[in-house]
């Protein structure tokens, strides 16, 4: 069974920076894609970062040159830096994951943490 759990969310003012970590366990052997994505009140949950197994990323437009996902050296660990924020980049934030190859569905996710930004 794989389990997600991110950190590292808070509060903080427009401009400021955060770092969120997402720590994977359980059937490690395998590949996996990550992904971040958040959700705001009132609002759909939307894609924000990826990367892959091999280690392309993808960004939304809204956070390209803002935000970075990485990976941390043991690969059981994602990180999505967060630069120049925004009061609209307020909104909870997911980790996921899916099996490389097995479709663009991501099946794993984390119970998400509050990111949020003043103006």
């Amino acid at each position: 069974q794989v389990q997600l759990v991110e950190s590292g969310g808070g509060l903080v003012q427009a401009g400021g920076s955060l770092r969120l970590s997402c720590a994977f366990s359980g059937r490690t052997y395998r590949r996996y894609d990550m992904g971040w994505f958040r959700q705001a009140p009132g609002q759909e949950r939307e894609f924000v970062a990826a990367t892959t197994w091999s280690g392309d990323t993808d960004y939304a437009d809204s956070v390209k040159g803002r935000f970075t996902i990485s990976k941390g050296n043991a690969k059981n660990t994602v990180y999505l830096q967060m630069n120049s924020l925004k009061p609209e980049d307020t909104a909870v934030y997911y980790c996921a994951a899916r099996v490389t190859g097995e479709g663009t569905q991501y099946n794993y996710w984390g119970q998400g943490t509050q990111v949020t930004v003043s103006s």
